[in-house]
C-alpha cells in the first residue's frame, strides 16, 4: 500500500435511500480497533507469566474525527442520532485498503467556537455491533 492522503480517510453515514453521505467537513479522523483481554493467570501458570483467554475478550472500534460543518444533510443525520440516542450504519473508508461498515452510536458531539474564527466541532463514535471489513 502506498502512502494515502489523509483528506481520503473518509466517515460516511447511510443515507436511509441505500446509499451512504460523507460526513462533511472532517479535517481529521481516526478509527482504532481494541480488543478487551481475559485473564485467566492462576497460581499454577508456568513462571508466574500471565495468562489469557484467546477469543473471548469485547471486540470494539471506535471513530473520532473534528472539523467544520459544511452540509446540511450529514449535520442533521448525525444530530439525530445524538438526540435519539440512536445507532447507525456507518462506513469509514480507509483509501486503497478497505471499508469498515457497521453500527455504530453517536457518544460526543461537541461544537466550538473561537471569537475569531468558524464554528468547528468534535465527533466520538463507538462500534454497536458486529462489523464487516471490505477489501478495496
Amino acid at each position: 500500500m502506498a502512502i494515502q492522503k489523509g483528506k481520503d480517510l473518509l466517515l460516511k453515514i447511510a443515507d436511509g435511500a441505500g446509499g451512504f453521505t460523507t460526513v462533511a467537513g472532517l479535517r481529521s479522523r481516526s478509527l482504532s480497533f481494541n480488543a478487551e483481554l481475559v485473564d485467566v493467570t492462576h497460581s499454577e501458570s508456568a513462571g508466574r507469566w500471565r495468562e489469557l483467554l484467546a477469543g473471548a475478550g469485547v471486540k470494539k472500534a471506535s471513530v473520532s474525527g473534528a472539523g467544520v460543518f459544511r452540509d446540511d444533510a450529514s449535520d442533521a443525520l448525525v444530530r439525530g442520532l445524538v438526540f435519539d440516542g440512536a445507532a447507525a450504519v456507518f462506513q469509514i473508508v480507509i483509501p486503497d485498503f478497505g471499508r469498515v461498515e457497521g453500527p455504530f452510536q453517536v457518544t460526543g458531539l461537541d461544537y466550538k467556537g473561537d471569537h475569531a474564527g468558524e464554528v468547528a466541532y468534535d465527533l466520538a463514535l463507538e462500534s454497536a455491533g458486529a462489523l464487516a471489513f471490505t477489501t478495496i
